[in-house]
């Protein structure tokens, strides 16, 4: 893997060489860990214009650790706890040569943005901006496979569940459920916040369970996902309990599950994020859902939950291969209740069978 690492920096050096030279000082965790392997708590990537550093803070028994650090890199960690890596890569920088350094702004602090510059004060700092964002949209097949991973582990734990007896339990005694069965098949732990939402609450795009009970006839909406050597997925799906589905929950979840679909199928290379938001958004639209719709219907993963490309009515740019993105509409009707279907998918070529599924838990209207 260190090859790859290794690789991964020689890509955003050639982005800093071309902006005039800069050093590059990463801090954003899941950029870190992108470029140097691990993510140490509180440690950032001083990318020189040869050697790379992985400075840490000082020593501590209890700071969690994110993956190995590729063992091309030198590690750096500070003499004592309480020093700030940042403005000690910064100052490391400075005592060689001084020049032109990226930073994140996008992730620093004020605070620590005029720390750098009070004890570096030579060097010109300038925006790292979101080159490695960028960097990350395309997935390698080694970062695919770990999604996939994540995936099986969430359909497996989903589908324990759903052979479980629901009605009566609480919506937060779910949604902890859930979390500890993706522990329990082998997740880092949970993608994001679990979330479980019955009745009137289902069908609400970032729901946070309650006490409120499941109870015969409702709609659950649950959304979860694993979190696998640091690569996230995302599944939502929704439930009818106890009796058969009454006809407007039918009407609504087939109107859901056709955006959806529509949705997925526009997942080609080269399709416009917003033509493929449009696809499943129209289908809402025109059965009079207009209003009301969430922001976007989808969003790309990785090392974290939400990273881009948006699929959403404003999004610029176009679908690369091996880029994994979710595709998630919903409608929520106060009151009643309403319904999330929600996948994640890998976009692929039609000569390689289209856009790769992960989350294959089924999508059919159950009653459970």
């Amino acid at each position: 893997m260190s090859e790859v690492y290794r690789t991964r920096r020689a890509r955003l050096r050639e982005r800093c060489s071309s902006s005039g030279g800069a050093a590059a000082l990463v801090s954003s965790p899941a950029n870190v860990r992108y470029l140097a392997g691990a993510a140490p708590h509180g440690a950032v990537l001083l990318l020189g214009r040869q050697d790379d550093l992985l400075v840490c803070p000082g020593p501590s028994d209890d700071r969690p650790t994110e993956g190995r650090p590729d063992d091309s890199l030198r590690v750096h960690a500070l003499p004592r706890a309480g020093g700030d890596p940042a403005v000690a890569a910064a100052d490391l920088l400075t005592a060689q040569d001084g020049g032109l350094l990226a930073v994140e702004e996008h992730h620093l602090t004020v605070a620590r943005h005029r720390e750098i510059r009070s004890v570096a004060p030579r060097l010109r700092l300038t925006d790292l901006g979101g080159a490695v964002e960028q960097l990350r949209v395309v997935k390698d097949e080694e970062e695919i496979s770990c999604l996939r991973i994540g995936a099986e582990i969430t359909d497996q734990a989903l589908g324990e569940l759903l052979e479980s007896i629901l009605v009566g339990r609480t919506e937060r005694h779910l949604a902890l459920e859930l979390e500890r069965r993706l522990v329990d098949h082998g997740a880092d732990g949970p993608a994001f916040a679990t979330s479980v939402a019955t009745g009137p609450n289902s069908g609400r795009r970032g729901h946070r369970p309650t006490d409120r009970r499941v109870e015969e006839g409702d709609f659950l909406s649950v959304c979860l996902g694993a979190a696998y050597r640091g690569y996230r997925c995302e599944i939502g799906r929704t439930f009818v309990i106890g009796t058969s589905p009454a006809d407007w929950q039918i009407e609504l979840y087939d109107l859901v599950f056709a955006a959806q679909r529509a949705g997925r199928e526009s997942l080609v290379p080269g399709a416009a994020c917003r033509d493929v938001d449009r696809a499943a958004r129209q289908v809402l639209d025109s059965a009079g859902y207009a209003q009301g719709l969430p922001a976007l219907t989808g969003h790309g993963v990785g090392l974290e939950i939400d990273e881009d490309p948006q699929l959403a009515p404003a999004a610029m740019g176009k679908l690369d291969v091996c880029v994994p993105v979710t595709v998630e509409p919903g409608v929520h009707l106060p009151a009643r209740g309403g319904v999330r279907i929600d996948d994640t998918l890998v976009v692929r070529p039609e000569a390689d069978g289209g856009p790769e599924l992960l989350t294959i838990t089924t999508k059919e209207l159950l009653a459970l």
